[in-house]
């Protein structure tokens, strides 16, 4: 970009920032109602009672956490093969508008409501965010190529438009799912993909050549400036073709056994009817797929420089421990909605009620207005230039709008209601909204600890939340509830540890590892956040059987216990994770 498309693009102005942000920002907030939305509702949906006035599938938290954890994995391991694709042939703006319409038409398939169309509604929705998840932040890195200070603030913006999706899809979602059928909750999260990818492609004028793919002649450039390079950071380390095929063959039992998983417990269908010295075949495949994949690392780690090694290696150890963080605040996803469900004291009336509807519609008006309010800055600058696309997003807000005063009169009208299972789950943006700018002020203070402090209190803090709703459920006999207030507290101190340690992760990948290696590591990264939510579902969905054969407490004391175990750890290896950084800070 020169001076002089960079003076253009900066000119129409939003808050400080391009236009562009901002049609990122609500592309990016449509993509996160429409998964928060689903994500918040499957557990739900699989597992409630076919008898119910709005029945699920009567399945057993057990499968059901098998198959979420399925989708779930890919849904982390599809970016890293789409962002691929979009490097290497399509660029970043055609891989968004791609992604989006297959996942507009996953949740179209949901909708349908048979068994055939949600499976394939999961995948197309797998398929759908492996080419949109990575190439959204692609192009926002792009756009700030020329002006490093200014992105910081354009990353804080972005998150706000990630938790505002969560949000608003988690809520409206789920109250639809609830009050008209669970094919409205998926239904309507497909309705802001689409119209969300409508208002991005009709914005491509104000983006110009960002997110197009690049010619072959700047990939050559970034190929022969590495190889004159001194930086020994630069230097090529191609992959070869034993890299290729372990990469081919662990790839391969990972799939299989992520597949196996569901298909043993739901279809009865076992892939691995084997054991091996004891193993169950499952087991043991896995196992081999790992040992596989740690040897390839570490082959790998062994070609570079001192330096780029050991840097790599604090990445990786960041990443083992990222596993069990996730493996705990991803039960918000299984285990907490089920337990929000069957074994939360929901039900108000009264002055308690009143209290709530007034505390609920602040919750959803002023995040609407200020958002709303943003909308109108957007149009004042650039209606003359993408009309048809400010016309769409006003369209969304307008829906958003009628569907949120339509649920905050219903209830407004009730006597006595229940409280939604799925509404907790907003608590998690809530307090993300709420508490991000002051986490981010302590880590601008004196007091901002290292990076492997971090880490460790950001495991310790979640775990808190754990040790509250074990605490909450001590003692208590089947059929009792316990009181909501348990299940706010766990949300607050999920988020916490959330706000300590998910940004840190991420910065530090971007810091430690030289730039021609980033994808590698991020794809690291991504696959250890994938085990955590498959080791999440699949724990999660233990929630029955622990509880019936010792008790609830007994349930959230593991996410308790092995999160602080792997906290303490951490923050004990903070010398040698400093060591290995190389006075990266």
């Amino acid at each position: 970009m020169d001076q002089n498309s960079k003076d253009q693009f900066f000119s129409n102005n939003v808050l400080g920032h391009p236009a562009g942000l901002f049609i990122l920002f609500f592309t990016e907030m449509w993509e996160r109602f429409s998964f928060y939305g689903m994500r918040v509702l499957l557990i739900l949906f699989l597992t409630a009672s076919m008898s119910d006035a709005n029945p699920g599938w009567g399945w057993s938290a057990e499968n059901a956490g098998a198959l979420y954890g399925t989708y779930a994995l890919l849904l982390y391991i599809t970016p890293i093969f789409g962002g691929i694709i979009a490097d290497r042939y399509i660029g970043y703006s055609w891989a968004v508008v791609l992604g989006s319409i297959i996942m507009t038409l996953g949740h179209i398939a949901m909708f349908m409501d048979t068994p055939f169309m949600l499976y394939l509604g999961l995948g197309l929705l797998v398929i759908g965010t492996g080419f949109f998840k990575p190439n959204m932040t692609s192009i926002l890195s792009e756009m700030y190529k020329k002006v490093p200070e200014k992105k910081d603030g354009a990353y804080t913006i972005f998150y706000m438009g990630v938790n505002a999706g969560a949000f608003f899809g988690m809520m409206l979602c789920g109250y639809l799912a609830s009050n008209l059928g669970w094919r409205w909750g998926f239904g309507l999260a497909g309705v802001f993909m689409l119209l969300g990818t409508l208002q991005f492609w009709m914005a491509k004028p104000l983006f110009g050549e960002i997110g197009d793919k690049p010619s072959k002649e700047k990939k050559q450039a970034v190929i022969e400036q590495n190889k004159i390079s001194n930086n020994p950071e630069d230097k090529p380390n191609p992959y070869t073709v034993v890299d290729y095929t372990l990469i081919g063959i662990s790839t391969l039992i990972g799939l299989l056994y992520a597949f196996n998983d569901p298909l043993s417990k739901i279809g009865n269908v076992n892939l691995f009817p084997f054991t091996v010295g004891g193993l169950d075949g499952s087991v043991f495949i896995a196992l081999l797929g790992l040992a596989l994949f740690l040897y390839l690392v570490i082959s790998r780690l062994l070609r570079y420089t001192t330096v780029v090694r050991d840097r790599m290696i604090a990445v990786i150890v960041f990443a083992f421990f990222t596993i069990f963080f996730w493996m705990s605040f991803e039960q918000g996803a299984s285990s907490l909605v089920i337990f929000a469900r069957d074994n939360v004291d929901r039900t108000l009336e009264g002055t308690s009620l009143t209290v709530f509807n007034t505390f609920n519609t602040l919750l959803t008006v002023v995040p609407l207005v200020i958002i709303s309010w943003v909308l109108i800055l957007l149009a004042k600058q650039t209606w003359k230039k993408i009309t048809f696309s400010v016309i769409v997003l006003a369209v969304t807000f307008i829906i958003v709008w009628c569907i949120a005063l339509w649920m905050l009169n219903n209830e407004f009208s009730k006597e006595a209601s229940a409280i939604d299972p799925s509404w907790f789950s907003i608590l998690n943006s809530f307090f993300i909204i709420a508490l991000a700018s002051t986490v981010s002020k302590i880590w601008d203070s004196k007091f901002n600890p290292p990076a492997a402090t971090k880490y460790g209190l950001g495991l310790i803090i979640m775990a808190i939340g754990f040790g509250l709703l074990a605490y909450g459920a001590h003692g208590i006999e089947s059929g009792v509830k316990v009181s909501m207030i348990w299940l706010v507290l766990a949300y607050l101190f999920h988020t916490l540890g959330e706000l300590f340690l998910s940004p840190v992760g991420l910065s530090y990948v971007s810091k430690l590892v030289p730039a021609r290696m980033i994808a590698f590591m991020f794809g690291m990264w991504y696959l250890a956040i994938a085990i955590g939510n498959k080791l999440a579902a699949v724990l999660g969905g233990q929630i029955e059987n622990i509880t019936n054969t010792y008790s609830l407490s007994t349930f959230f004391l593991i996410f308790t216990i092995v999160p602080t175990i792997a906290g303490l750890i951490v923050i004990a290896l903070n010398p040698v994770m400093k060591k290995l950084m190389h006075g990266i800070k």
